[in-house]
């Protein structure tokens, strides 16, 4: 790759992207005066271009800025909104439930239907509700911690659970964990509290739990967060084996790889964890996530929850639970991400790896792409194995064109990765769009 050429053209991007967002540079600036970096969260300064986009209405599987520009989606809210934006089913029972009281701290009837549907597609007996993946795994971490007697849990090298302290982790070059690069304000010293693993290393895995110290393994069954890295054939029914030899609880977090399916990787590829926690998608974009168990693990768990002093036992908060956010998950799961929805979000997913490939090919371009059931993206090399090996892949200037040069035109992809999520709303011609952007951008390049 030409660098001088590539920032030349990067520069002639980030011009066309300022005379065509007019209106969100505007924006943006007023924006300065009371927000934090001009943003309501801290990472919405990652977005290509030199400000970020700001958007007047999304449905489906697309969107426009305030500056009437429209886009195909392939971000869809980094999973948030898999189901489709301002899903006509969540907006009906949104308001309806508004209508009727929103949080009472008590339970409504709408819990009994969604425990039973979680039941159904991903196999696990007792279910909690959350407010975020993030609130999940904690509250998980807790439980695991509370029923073996264990102080540390174990995670995977680079891997992503949300903002918990224990899980911004990586692991050093002596086998030491380490904070993650770029953790802020870190609350405890992580070498107390969690022993990091590399993914699809079992002799590391093996090791790290001998210590008869962990709790439980918190993982994604296929990383997502730091790039697709798919499991070794035989890898997770031997971490299964391992967790249970050292009586390790395996927690498997699927809120990004319920791509593989209704019933995400657990259902698909057959798993059996101990825990099982899902956030963002199942609410149709309204914050809330859940965490299932086995019926052994839920009669341990019940024992603890049964204290008169569970209101201060750091599991759930006054929000947790809302009937608006159980509405949502049932309006939600009732009527898409279902068995037909995945069968052409999957089929769609392929065709947009089949033009990113045929694309690159013919360029002889050393780039690989990967496809975890619904959700593809495209690596500058080989794939990598584990999560250390796909941060030391990361071109972050060649990353920053491909993602504005999309941008540009009517293409948003996952920020961070160079990935593609398809929705029930998405069409063939879409794919087409990217293909034909991705096939452009190559020649911007080299031609």
């Amino acid at each position: 790759m030409d660098r001088e050429r590539l920032a030349t053209r990067h520069h002639e991007e980030f011009e066309l992207f300022a005379r065509t967002h007019p209106r969100s540079a505007e924006i943006a600036g007023s924006a300065r005066r009371h927000l934090v970096a001009g943003v309501p969260m801290p990472w919405m300064t990652r977005w290509p271009g030199g400000f970020p986009v700001f958007v007047d209405h999304a449905s489906g599987a697309r969107f426009v800025d305030v500056d009437g520009n429209e886009y195909v989606d392939f971000c869809m809210g980094d999973t948030g909104a898999m189901a489709g934006h301002a899903l006509p089913a969540v907006t009906a029972a949104l308001a309806e439930r508004a209508r009727l009281g929103i949080t009472t701290m008590l339970p409504s009837e709408d819990a009994v239907w969604v425990a039973d549907e979680l039941r159904r597609r991903f196999g696990l007996d007792k279910w909690q509700i959350a407010m975020t993946a993030t609130d999940a795994n904690r509250f998980v971490l807790r439980l695991a911690r509370a029923i073996t007697g264990r102080p540390k849990i174990a995670v995977i090298d680079w891997c992503y659970h949300g903002t918990v302290d224990e899980t911004l982790v990586v692991l050093g070059s002596d086998g030491e964990t380490l904070h993650r690069p770029g953790a802020i304000g870190p609350s405890a010293d992580v070498q107390a509290t969690t022993r990091v693993v590399p993914f699809n290393d079992l002799e590391a895995l093996d090791a790290a739990l001998a210590h008869g110290d962990v709790a439980c393994l918190l993982m994604e069954p296929a990383l997502t967060n730091i790039g697709i890295v798919l499991p070794d054939h035989g890898y997770l029914d031997a971490v299964r084996e391992i967790t249970r030899r050292h009586g390790v609880l395996w927690v498997i977090d699927e809120t990004h790889t319920i791509c593989a399916g209704p019933g995400g990787c657990t259902k698909a590829w057959n798993l059996d964890p101990d825990f099982f926690v899902i956030g963002k998608p199942i609410g149709g974009g309204m914050p809330v996530a859940v965490y299932g168990m086995t019926t052994a693990v839920a009669e341990r768990v019940e024992a603890l929850i049964g204290d008169h002093l569970v209101d201060v036992s750091g599991i759930g908060g006054t929000l947790t639970g809302n009937a608006l956010a159980l509405a949502a998950v049932k309006a939600t799961l009732s009527t898409t991400l279902l068995d037909d929805d995945f069968a052409r979000m999957i089929d769609l997913a392929t065709a947009w790896t089949a033009g990113v490939e045929n694309a690159y090919r013919s360029r002889r371009l050393d780039w690989h792409v990967q496809q975890l059931g619904a959700r593809a993206e495209y690596w500058f090399c080989p794939p990598p194995r584990n999560g250390a090996d796909a941060a030391a892949a990361s071109d972050h200037e060649l990353d920053a064109y491909m993602h504005l040069f999309a941008l540009n035109r009517g293409v948003l992809l996952t920020p961070f990765h160079n990935m593609a999520l398809m929705s029930p709303f998405h069409v063939a011609a879409d794919v087409d769009v990217h293909t034909q952007v991705f096939v452009d951008s190559l020649s911007s390049l080299l031609d």
